[in-house]
């Protein structure tokens, strides 16, 4: 989709009581040409109703517009001709960010959680953050579990592999495994993914 922009010239009023004036340019975007915008000798009408009232010239497409107090929008720039709509713009792209709330609203984000495990944890450690990632599986988000390996504890990174896999054993009912367990430098990394998502 093109996007178009206008641009309004404002007086932007200084600091001092208004003493200072300086000039800019404002951007507004739009997705759409609308009226004086539109750069066509001929378009494809269609009318307020969705009826299509064919192919006139671009000042007379306009004035049907301005008579019925409404806005001429090029909907279909590509095509020869244009394809231009009446409608009120405002009303129009009042309801597409009401559609675009709604759909943002109805979404769920799915965070990567992420729980770092040690080579050498103890079982209460390890116990508190297999709960956490459970936790964080059942709330729907993914989890990043990842072993670090200090020092020499790199040579025996089988044993890093095993504490992974032993997460995932005992989060089978809740989770997928999504990336299993890989070395990335000096540390192994394996992801998770709720099961109902």
């Amino acid at each position: 989709m093109r996007v178009f922009a206008a641009r309004i010239f404002v007086w932007d009023a200084g600091s001092a009581g208004g003493a200072k004036h300086t000039r800019r340019w404002q951007k507004i975007v739009r997705e759409h040409q609308i009226n004086e915008e539109i750069r066509a000798k001929e378009v494809r009408l269609i009318g307020v109703n969705g009826e299509q009232i064919g192919i006139k010239p671009f000042r007379e497409a306009l004035q049907m517009a301005m008579d019925a107090n409404l806005d001429l929008v090029n909907v279909a720039p590509h095509a020869k001709p244009p394809v231009c709509r009446i409608m009120d713009y405002g009303k129009y792209r009042y309801e597409q960010q009401k559609k675009e709330r709604e759909a943002r609203k109805n979404q769920k984000i799915v965070d990567v959680k992420e729980i770092w495990f040690r080579a050498s944890i103890e079982e209460h450690d390890f116990q508190t953050k297999l709960r956490n990632v459970q936790k964080f599986l059942r709330e729907g988000d993914k989890v990043k579990c990842s072993v670090r390996f200090r020092g020499r504890e790199i040579t025996h990174a089988n044993i890093g592999q095993k504490l992974l896999e032993r997460v995932a054993a005992e989060s089978a009912d809740l989770c997928v495994v999504e990336r299993p367990p890989k070395l990335e430098g000096r540390s192994m990394i394996m992801i998770l993914a709720p099961k109902n998502h």
